[in-house]
């Protein structure tokens, strides 16, 4: 059955075509984002929901979509998606990042220029029959210096536009490295410094706890006087009061902003002072962004549902196409080790470590965890996913830790390895997949073993002593229960020996308790997978 997506905003015919192409069935119905409790009502039939940022993606839609896969956003910004309430109900959540860069990039460098030469005014005054021709006196860019706060993607194109112009330009980046720098052509240097030295401010960072009132009245009074500062990606990123008080006692030139603490901004402390331009959030109001990323989101939410790539997760690791069809037989081994894992463990675990040896090392091992995490965390908490799973454990203090090795010496191709730390007790499981995509368990407590996960298993840990099989086997033929396969494994003549069989339909508990009383067993458990 082809997967359905629901398109509730307005979203270029474009990617209704390539919905179409890659065979995703599409209910386009633009004004429905204006209507939560029809979207709530709807949004069970849909694998995926392509939204611009009319359609607020809230817990209660979230709690009805019984089917819903993903989350496309058509464009960068998510505060309309409730990403924990997604989270946890293992929906992707994916957007546009790079659809409107550039055109967010030039509506910055046409603010700057509007605020240098004070165009706004100067257009409302002349066109009132003014001829103010002295009272607007701009200032050059030229040789002036541009210190931009987030040199990421549209950072980076603002950089290079203002290179261009003949502009110096200093970048405020935690995450450029003096290599890109370099590159950029740009002087990396600490916020302090560029709060000192620049002549124009330019902000093109996400809001983080970090960036979040990164210009506080503080920060503003350590700017240069006679500074511009022009805010055309979130936000929070400046205090309006305190910069109002900055352009009110002068020391602050102007300010040029296209968004703001509250939006729609119908009131705002920045309106209505003559050295302040406004804008309605309008950075990616071109026709080729809004082109751009509806093409985009259509592609990304089509490979997923088509093919299991994942691109511009927010809340999961990137997966391409090429990489999909690798990884997906990983995915379903780390899970089931996980389960595996998970099943047999009572106590709290206190961290979960993963081993990837081999070829398996190379392919995008957190994807891999995410699963692992998942199947360890279900046998208790059965609302988990892949998606929800590390934040899960990281809520309840589990480690997480990841190992790679490139093993020459290893018996298999790929092998993936985890381990549970309890507060009692330290268990491993080894698998791989073979080479008919199948998952194999090859090793337990470093006990050599040889299986297949079967949907429903016996697993027993018991002294090697003769008897034991005959009993066992025994024990299950009497109960009428039929037996699939059986793998043994043991560490040493008459030491430790494992028992993991594969039976027909579930295990009656009477059965397992006599499995339990048998001379010599230590432990033995019913496993589902």
């Amino acid at each position: 059955m082809a997967p359905r997506v629901l398109i509730s905003d307005a979203l270029s015919p474009a990617a209704i075509a390539i919905f179409k192409e890659r065979g995703v069935e599409v209910d386009f119905q633009p004004n429905l984002g204006k209507d939560k409790d029809k979207l709530a009502e709807i949004i069970g039939q849909y694998d995926g929901l392509a939204i611009r940022s009319a359609t607020k993606v809230t817990d209660k839609i979230l709690a009805n979509a019984t089917n819903l896969k993903v989350v496309g956003r058509a464009g960068i910004g998510v505060d309309n998606v409730d990403i924990p309430a997604a989270t946890a109900k293992g929906v992707i959540v994916m957007n546009t990042p790079f659809g409107n860069s550039i055109t967010t990039a030039e509506h910055a460098v046409a603010m700057m220029f509007a605020i240098a030469r004070e165009i706004p005014a100067a257009d409302a005054s002349t066109q009132a029959g003014k001829w103010e021709k002295n009272r607007f006196m701009g200032v050059e860019i030229t040789g002036k210096v541009l210190g931009i706060i987030g040199c990421g993607n549209i950072g980076s194109i603002v950089a290079d536009r203002a290179i261009g112009l003949r502009m110096r330009v200093i970048a405020f980046d935690p995450f450029l490295t003096p290599e890109r720098a370099i590159d950029l052509g740009v002087e990396k240097v600490e916020l302090d410094d560029l709060l000192a030295r620049a002549d124009f401010i330019t902000l093109h960072t996400p809001m983080t706890a970090q960036t979040k009132n990164i210009l506080s009245a503080d920060n503003l009074a350590k700017t240069k006087k006679g500074v511009r500062i022009i805010n055309c990606a979130r936000g929070g990123l400046v205090d309006e009061v305190a910069l109002r008080a900055g352009l009110d006692s002068g020391h602050i030139a102007g300010a040029a902003f296209d968004v703001f603490i509250t939006e729609p901004a119908t009131e705002n402390p920045l309106f209505g002072h003559p050295n302040v331009i406004c804008t309605p959030h309008l950075g990616a109001s071109t026709n080729e962004a809004q082109e751009n990323v509806a093409l985009q989101v259509a592609e990304q939410m089509s490979d997923y549902l088509t093919r299991g790539a994942i691109s511009n997760a927010i809340n999961f690791p990137s997966i391409t196409a090429e990489e999909a069809p690798k990884l997906k037989p990983f995915i379903a081994l780390a899970e089931k080790l996980g389960s595996f894992a998970g099943q047999l463990t009572d106590t709290g675990i206190k961290e979960v470590r993963i081993t990837y040896e081999g070829e398996v090392a190379s392919l995008k091992i957190k994807a891999l965890t995410a699963a692992a995490i998942a199947g360890v965390l279900r046998p208790q908490l059965q609302d988990v996913n892949v998606v929800s799973a590390p934040i899960v454990a990281k809520d309840r203090g589990i480690a997480i830790e990841e190992i790679t090795r490139s093993d020459d010496d290893s018996d298999f191709e790929s092998l993936i390895t985890l381990t549970i730390v309890t507060e009692e007790q330290e268990r491993s499981i080894s698998g791989t997949v073979f080479h008919d995509g199948k998952a194999r368990i090859v090793a337990i407590k470093g006990i050599k073993v040889d299986a297949e996960f079967g949907p429903a298993m016996i697993y027993v840990t018991n002294e090697d002593k003769p008897g034991f099989i005959g009993r066992f086997a025994g024990l299950l033929g009497e109960a009428s229960v039929n037996i699939a396969t059986f793998a043994l494994g043991r560490d040493g003549k008459g030491g430790s020996a494992i028992a993991l069989v594969e039976v027909d339909g579930d295990v009656p508990a009477g059965v397992l308790s006599a499995i339990q009383a048998l001379p010599g067993v230590k432990q033995a458990k019913a496993l589902k997978f």
